[in-house]
């Protein structure tokens, strides 16, 4: 009889530590991912990178086109040494991108200041979800779907404000996305802590785009409403 309630315990035990490994796996390659963008970024702001900015509906599908091919070949390599190298080749490629924006927030006279701020916002934001996602006992795994709608029209509204520019529903898109993958931070740990998500390599992706746009949108909107030219 010992042994009987004995197995339950132990498999109850094995399970919590692949998820704790998962977790620290997670965040260690999350923070090593934060070097070859800004590698990107500073590449980019050096060499003063531009992806087509003369056409920027055709360079936000080919971003996407980009993106995708990217994520698509991690997913498929995300059991091997490949998974790892391919995330750190798209952290790169996604801190090009970044370096158009930080070079319009270095425009402005508190432009460090601003960027600064974006990335302390976006560590604050981080910590605590992550905080909350992973010492609750509720499962915040099943708002994926809601969420990835929300995604979706998100990228309808950024598409049409490419061609309109109305410079008030930027700022709209920029505070939703804020509160979407602040939503996915809760999300994405949360599948971790209860055992959805067990590849370490698919987690630090999709945690990483969840940090990402929300210092990406923090910094837009930090610099329409603090911004000092003089």
């Amino acid at each position: 009889m010992d042994n009987v309630h004995t197995y339950p315990q132990t498999a109850d035990v094995d399970l919590a530590q692949r998820q704790n490994r998962v977790l620290r796996n997670t965040y260690a390659l999350l923070a090593l991912s934060m070097a070859p963008t800004v590698a990107g970024a500073l590449v980019g702001v050096q060499l003063n990178f531009s992806f087509l900015a003369g056409s920027p509906f055709i360079a936000f599908m080919l971003f996407l086109g980009v993106a995708w091919g990217f994520m698509w070949g991690i997913e498929r390599t995300k059991n091997s040494g490949m998974g790892v190298v391919l995330l750190l080749g798209f952290t790169f490629f996604m801190g090009l991108m970044l370096s158009r924006i930080l070079k319009v927030a270095l425009g402005f006279s508190n432009g460090g200041s601003l960027i600064a701020m974006a990335a302390g916002g976006t560590g604050a934001i981080f910590v605590a979800l992550a905080g909350v996602a992973s010492t609750t006992k509720r499962d915040f795994s099943n708002i994926g779907k809601f969420l990835f709608a929300g995604v979706v029209l998100l990228l309808v509204a950024i598409v049409a404000n490419i061609f309109f520019q109305i410079p008030a529903l930027a700022l709209a898109i920029s505070a939703i996305a804020i509160v979407i993958f602040s939503a996915y931070i809760l999300h994405d740990i949360s599948r971790i802590v209860h055992g959805g998500e067990t590849n370490y390599i698919s987690a630090t992706l999709a945690v990483y785009l969840d940090v990402y746009n929300i210092f990406v949108n923090l910094l837009h909107l930090l610099m329409a409403f603090s911004g000092d030219r003089d």
